[in-house]
């Protein structure tokens, strides 16, 4: 869990969809959401949007850690490649994001979405720009 004086309340979208911060620390973050009805294509599997929203958040939140509650930083994705490579089994998405490099206005991230059950589902790689 990630530290309590790091939390910040869910945007609307983020109530929405369902989906929580449980782990965020330097270069790191980790979202999960339940697979709900609503969010399933026509072939009753989530919808490809559902990834991208998670891989686009997990790695916002990777490359935005301060460490300093005070101290909040937001990012806008400049770009974002995905991947889908694993149809999701498991009841619940795990999506983790990794900050891999950058400077002091862009950075570069990669993540990944799994079910509950371990399969690999998507993969994504960003390039996203620090706000002010």
């Amino acid at each position: 869990m990630p530290d309590p004086r790091f939390i910040e309340n869910n945007y609307p979208f983020q109530s929405y969809l369902g989906f929580k911060l449980v782990e965020w620390h330097e270069g790191f973050a980790r979202v999960e959401a339940p697979i709900s009805p609503f969010m399933q294509n026509r072939q009753g599997i989530p919808h490809g949007g559902v990834h991208a929203t998670l891989l686009d958040s997990v790695m916002g939140f990777a490359g935005c850690y301060t460490g300093d509650a005070d101290q909040r930083q937001m990012a806008l994705t400049l770009s974002m490649t995905v991947n889908y490579v694993g149809q999701a089994q498991g009841p619940r998405l795990i999506a983790e994001g990794h900050k891999t490099g950058g400077g002091r206005k862009t950075y570069f991230a990669e993540g990944t979405v799994r079910d509950e059950l371990g399969t690999l589902v998507a993969t994504a790689t960003g390039v996203f720009r620090y706000r002010s």
